[in-house]
């Protein structure tokens, strides 16, 4: 493929909800624009973007997956992303690279979770839309349907830019309403089309979303407004509504709706060429970076420009590391030296790449608006950013949703053992929406991502790529323990087995310490030794007893906090007192005063913020009163979303990634973090203490 100036480069995504036919529209794309001879099938895991083994198996997208075609001598990178939400991190990835989104609606569903979550990214990212209705042909297709769903639930700005002709078995062309002329499905099914009028039927419909279009184009500027109110829509060029329908798109006070069929190809030119008058090119998109001591300014896409590339992915196979890569400013060539601000380390670049699905194809540079691949390269991260020497820049990161479920990670053998942490390391390397930890007290490993089918197939993919075989777990609850009132306690250690004994007399006084979340140590240990009873030297030996005897607890096993201890009296012998008695003394000291005091028990508490639609509000409320929750507040957005923020017991909300899906019909979405602890209930202190899971 040949190299293309910015004023012909475009990046677009195809977003929408899993099975609006984003990867099968690909296909008949790239065939309409003869970038491959023959149209693969996604029920038989021959599409040229679900090159993954995974999507293969599974008939649906699993990473997002880069499609380059030539049209009417433009470049067009599309990028086709993974409808659910489990692989957000994707539409994430792909929302920051691109020039202007497609949303892909199936005329049969309409408007769906997967589309309502494309449309929030893409107005938060500020990225322009169009939508495409697909599946005209199919059975319940409604495109007006389609279109009012959308006007309601996404924006009023939708409009439709064509309209269909016919729909399911008798959908037959699409009509322009912009051009007022009729385009016939040839009976090739090869995209290719017969320009025809308009049939009669058809006029009154095509007369009223056409008021309604040029409406909204005349209304984004001043002098159109004028020209239109005094002379009509006659009175206005083509070259005038394309530019007033432009500047809409690019504000977002205009988002056309095309239609079509990707199974018969019908439609793509036009999807092409409208793709093509809505989005600005990379020549006129200037992009943000911070440059010197965090300075924000703005940077033209230039190709004589400073360089200034984001890594979007990473792929890691046992062969080596891809990064994709777009763009922004300057260019970039094969065998160069370029620049990671983040490590602050130079990386010289191998060969460069443009790809199509699992094909890499060599290319000499990459410029501004292009998007292709590196290999091979080191500390290189997806978020980061490849600048030169001369002029370090830094573009802004990609903003990754946060976890939402954890597991344990249980490798099967002891050889799964020995490879888990460098699997591990490699798909965090590849998914950023991963997070691995540690559990503080067991030290067991834990994995966070998006939801349940998200680490199940975490754990596939570990064990297809990297033969590491792994049993997903719910995670420990961390309890913790503390006491409520003041104690003494006093222990004698003395052990006579012939030649040299152990000896130590231990005497202790313990109370509880207020909460803090910003104290570090869970002990504050006082030396209280007067007159020499205790040397000096066995005091930090008491201090390791008593700290041994904390992380495990009184009542349940769990670490024990926010206490102080005093030692204040003891006895020692000169011969048999030893480092290991007094250990041994001040752990069963402590356990004898802790059991007086008062101990409690503690269950971590996480503060949840939920955002669902205002109509599953009632359900969420409820649903959390029953899991022990207490609401503290509850704002509507004004457009339909409602945000409720809540204090959990962290035990209740285990699985809340796979409940919160269930109420909303999967719309609605949550953070959470911790936030503090608080006494566990009696009875269901009781069952912990019983060695019983604690339900409320």
């Amino acid at each position: 493929m040949k190299g293309y100036s910015p004023e012909r480069t475009h990046t677009i995504g195809l977003f929408g909800h899993s099975g609006s036919g984003k990867t099968t529209l690909t296909e008949a794309l790239l065939l309409t624009a003869h970038a491959i001879a023959r149209a693969g099938r996604v029920e038989d895991g021959t599409t040229v973007t679900d090159a993954d083994p995974d999507e293969q198996r599974l008939r649906h997208s699993i990473n997002l997956g880069l499609a380059p075609i030539e049209w009417n001598g433009d470049k067009i990178s599309l990028i086709d992303v993974p409808g659910y939400a489990d692989f957000a991190g994707d539409m994430a990835a792909a929302m920051r690279v691109v020039d202007g989104a497609v949303l892909v609606l199936d005329a049969a569903g309409g408007v769906e979770v997967g589309t309502e979550l494309a449309w929030q990214a893409a107005r938060a990212a500020q990225v322009p839309r169009i939508i495409f209705v697909n599946k005209m042909d199919r059975e319940h297709a409604d495109f007006i349907r389609t279109v009012e769903q959308a006007r309601e639930r996404l924006d009023e700005a939708v409009v439709p830019m064509q309209l269909p002709i016919g729909a399911e078995r008798e959908f037959a062309g699409i009509i322009s309403l912009r051009r007022q002329r009729a385009w016939m499905i040839a009976p090739s099914h090869d995209g290719t089309f017969i320009e025809a009028d308009i049939p009669a039927e058809y006029h009154a419909v095509e007369q009223q979303w056409r008021d309604v279009l040029i409406d909204r184009i005349a209304a984004t500027n001043d002098d159109l407004i004028e020209k239109y109110l005094e002379g009509g829509a006659d009175a206005l060029t083509a070259e005038e509504l394309q530019r007033g329908l432009r500047s809409g798109i690019a504000n977002g006070s205009i988002v056309p709706v095309f239609c079509g069929s990707a199974t018969q190809v019908a439609g793509m030119a036009q999807l092409l060429n409208g793709i093509l008058d809505s989005f600005p090119t990379a020549a006129r998109r200037s992009v943000a970076v911070h440059e010197g001591g965090g300075q924000r300014r703005a940077i033209a896409a230039e190709a004589a420009g400073p360089l200034a590339a984001l890594v979007f992915k990473t792929l890691i196979d046992p062969y080596g590391k891809i990064s994709y890569v777009r763009i922004f400013s300057g260019t970039l060539t094969g065998g160069s030296t370029v620049v990671n601000p983040r490590t602050g380390r130079d990386e010289r670049l191998g060969q460069l790449y443009a790809v199509r699905g699992k094909e890499l194809m060599l290319v000499p540079s990459l410029g501004p608006g292009e998007v292709g691949a590196l290999t091979k390269l080191g500390d290189v991260l997806t978020g980061d950013t490849l600048c030169s020497r001369e002029r370090v820049l830094t573009l802004d990161p990609i903003i990754f949703p946060a976890t939402a479920h954890t597991v344990l990670v249980k490798p099967r053998t002891r050889a799964d053992l020995d490879k888990l942490g460098g699997a591990l390391h490699h798909v965090v390397e590849e998914d950023p929406t991963l997070h691995v930890s540690r559990d503080a007290v067991s030290g067991e490993t834990l994995l966070a991502g998006l939801s349940e089918p998200h680490l199940q197939l975490i754990a596939e993919r570990m064990k297809r790529k990297f033969g590491v075989d792994v049993e997903l777990d719910l995670p420990r609850v961390p309890y913790r323990e503390t006491i409520r009132g003041k104690a003494e306690a006093q222990y004698r250690h003395k052990k006579q087995t012939g030649g040299a004994g152990q000896f130590a007399d231990v005497s202790l006084r313990i109370e509880p310490l207020p909460p803090d979340p910003a104290r570090a140590d869970p002990l504050e240990f006082v030396n209280a030794i007067v007159g020499g009873v205790i040397d000096r030297a066995f005091v930090p030996s008491v201090e390791k007893g008593v700290r041994a005897a904390m992380l495990e607890g009184v009542a349940t096993g769990n670490q024990m906090v926010d206490v102080r201890v005093e030692l204040f009296d003891g006895k020692m012998h000169p011969v048999d007192s030893k480092d290991i008695a007094f250990q041994i003394a001040g752990q069963e000291a402590f356990r004898l005063a802790a059991a007086k005091a008062g101990p409690v028990i503690m269950e971590p508490i996480h503060e949840l913020v939920v955002v669902i639609p205002d109509a599953h509000a009632g359900d969420i409320m409820s649903d959390l009163t029953t899991r022990r929750g207490r609401v503290l507040g509850m704002l509507p957005d004004g457009e339909g979303w409602t945000t409720i923020t809540a204090q959990v017991p962290y035990a209740e909300v285990l699985r809340y990634a796979t409940d919160v899906r269930s109420l909303t019909q999967g719309r609605g979405r949550f953070s959470m973090r911790f936030d503090h602890f608080a006494d566990l209930p009696a009875h269901l202190a009781a069952a912990l203490q019983a060695g019983r899971e604690p339900r409320g």
